[in-house]
């Protein structure tokens, strides 16, 4: 079946790039225009007519990549063509005329890119990354990945773990006796070895994933003390409805902001305090809930909020900023429960000390994306596949050490086969239908 797609961006545009591939593309190209086919590799300005008509579409540049020499492995056709919906719902049409002919399914071209084997699975999620990117560190992240250095570690692990599988397998077959005794001990030192470099890669602070989907900030206090105020003044924009009237955020908003180049998602949420309202308490949880997940939290509180010091134990840790909003209503009062805390003590409604609040944001923010090491792990899929890979280690070594030789050849096949699936040696298809439905059709 021959797929094709708007590979650009949708809406008006001055160009707008339609590709097609598979084993009819060749015919579309010929079904699309006339005179000579165009060079392989070479951009070919003609006019595009409608299926089986002289009616012309559009004037574009056409490019023809032969197959396997492609992107997709297959023979493919792009179309850059003038970017309106029009021209584009007339191409669409026409191709769709053609036999074997279907709308491409979200990533399908990199989907076949990676069946075909120009792609591992680690530089098809890049792609996806780098095109979803809205800061700097996030595309530098994403090229990192595409660059292939994290495959290359992760091909080594799996290597020396099929290496040591060998060994162990060759320790079923044969007598002690027969084997060189250096092969007996490197089994042991090796699974070490490679044990400790995996769950030193485990030990990065998920900073690859703060990256790829943002640093979670949750604002949270008890009602009425200006977290919706917080949220909008943050995301220089009414994101939150704001209202005297206490519980009016009943769920948990979102506003994704680009602070000094770096990702974060900031959620205002319900006010916490005693409630019998059933939707309310919902609410409640739901922003306990949020507090708990967060990279960091900003409990916002104001000079009344001293029967709120009750929750402030349970949520006060290292990830926590505290911060009193209404200084503008006076705080030579302040109840020692606060005071003990020793908040930023701002205005909202005089934009008072915010300047400092953000500088502290962004202090923790620099601290939490610190690694001294290359980033490897981007995504849940990595980690869960790496603490598997673990597992089984650790079950072969203690197999080996109890000489259950059988059993702890399954083990060490089962920890191959973890990292295998990081790169893409599987075949498993619910795992890769998961993974490409997150791009854009046309990718």
């Amino acid at each position: 079946m021959t797929i094709y797609a708007l590979s650009s961006g949708p809406g008006l545009s001055g160009v707008a790039v339609v590709r097609v591939s598979g084993l009819n593309a060749r015919k579309v190209i010929k079904s699309l225009t006339k005179g000579k086919f165009p060079e392989s590799r070479s951009a070919s300005l003609k006019k595009i007519f409608k299926y089986n008509s002289d009616e012309i579409i559009d004037e574009g540049v056409i490019l023809w990549f032969p197959g396997p020499n492609s992107y997709t492995g297959e023979d493919l056709a792009e179309f850059h063509v003038h970017g309106s919906r029009a021209v584009i719902e007339a191409i669409h049409a026409s191709i769709s005329k053609i036999d074997n002919c279907r709308l491409a399914e979200p990533g399908e071209f990199t989907k076949i890119a990676f069946q075909n084997g120009k792609i591992n699975l680690l530089k098809a999620e890049s792609i996806s990354d780098l095109i979803s990117s809205e800061t700097e560190i996030q595309r530098q992240q994403a090229i990192k990945i595409m660059s292939g250095k994290s495959s290359e570690k992760f091909e080594f692990l799996r290597e020396k773990l099929l290496k040591i599988l060998s060994n162990v397998e060759a320790k079923i077959d044969f007598p002690e006796d027969d084997l060189p005794k250096d092969v007996i001990k490197n089994i042991k030192n090796d699974s070490k070895t490679i044990r400790e470099e995996i769950q030193k890669i485990l030990n990065d602070q998920k900073v690859g994933e703060r990256i790829r989907e943002g640093f979670k900030i949750a604002i949270v206090g008890p009602a009425n003390a200006g977290k919706s105020s917080l949220l909008n003044y943050l995301s220089k924009r009414d994101v939150a409805i704001v209202s005297e009237i206490a519980g009016t955020t009943r769920d948990v908003i979102e506003a994704h902001l680009n602070v000094d180049g770096y990702p974060v998602i900031i959620s205002d949420t319900a006010g916490i305090r005693e409630s019998k309202d059933e939707i309310e308490e919902k609410g409640i949880k739901l922003a306990l809930k949020r507090a708990e997940d967060a990279d960091l939290n900003i409990i916002l509180l104001e000079p009344k909020s001293v029967d709120f010091t009750i929750f402030l134990d349970d949520l006060v840790d290292e990830k926590e900023i505290i911060v009193l909003n209404k200084s503008d209503l006076g705080t030579e009062e302040l109840d020692e429960k606060i005071k003990k805390y020793n908040p930023i003590i701002i205005s909202i409604k005089e934009e008072k000390n915010l300047d400092k609040l953000i500088c502290s944001i962004k202090e923790k923010l620099k601290n939490k994306f610190i690694t001294s090491k290359e980033i490897l792990i981007t995504r849940e899929r990595h980690r869960q596949n790496l603490k598997q890979c673990l597992v089984h280690l650790k079950n072969f070594e203690d197999k080996n050490e109890q000489k259950d030789f059988d059993k702890a050849a399954e083990d060490l096949r089962l920890a191959t086969r973890h990292l295998g699936a990081i790169v893409g040696k599987v075949d498993v298809e619910e795992i890769l239908g998961s993974i490409f439905s997150d791009f854009c059709i046309g990718k």
